[in-house]
């Protein structure tokens, strides 16, 4: 018979995970009309990932969330915030100056400071994974035994 002695530990962390990656969006989506914006979503959904890590192990984690894919997110992000800067400068307004992004200068604001936000939501997880899966590749696995 095969006993699993975390099992209570992993049905939790199933129940939660996705609980935190729903409020790290919630965070990202209202952080213009209240507190909260990208850096806070980005490490509360990395928060989410590093946990899925320490339940399930490391190897688990990263081919669930490639390291691949993690740089490819940190650059993405770093691009989306710049390139709406760029943008903004395109079109005859300073640098990361929003109001030129839309037909009036309300919406223009909204739109720049929401993609500028998911750039940093980005960035912020993908960075704050990437030190985890440095840090955590460091260190020899625990083993069973060892709890």
């Amino acid at each position: 018979m095969n006993h699993d002695p975390h099992v209570l530990l992993r049905v939790i962390a199933k129940f939660l995970i996705p609980l935190i990656a729903l409020f790290a969006f919630y965070v990202q989506f209202h952080g213009d009309f209240g507190p909260g914006g990208g850096f806070q979503a980005g490490v509360i959904l990395a928060a989410s990932i590093i946990l899925y890590s320490l339940i399930f192990g490391l190897e688990n984690a990263k081919q669930a969330f490639p390291p691949i894919l993690i740089r490819i997110g940190m650059s993405l992000g770093v691009l989306l915030y710049g390139g709406t800067g760029v943008v903004a400068w395109m079109q005859g307004g300073e640098f990361l100056n929003y109001s030129v992004l839309a037909h009036d200068a309300i919406h223009g604001q909204h739109w720049g400071i929401l993609a500028v936000e998911l750039g940093v939501f980005c960035t912020v997880t993908s960075v704050m994974i990437a030190i985890f899966y440095a840090f955590g590749s460091r260190q020899p696995q625990t083993s069973e035994e060892d709890w």
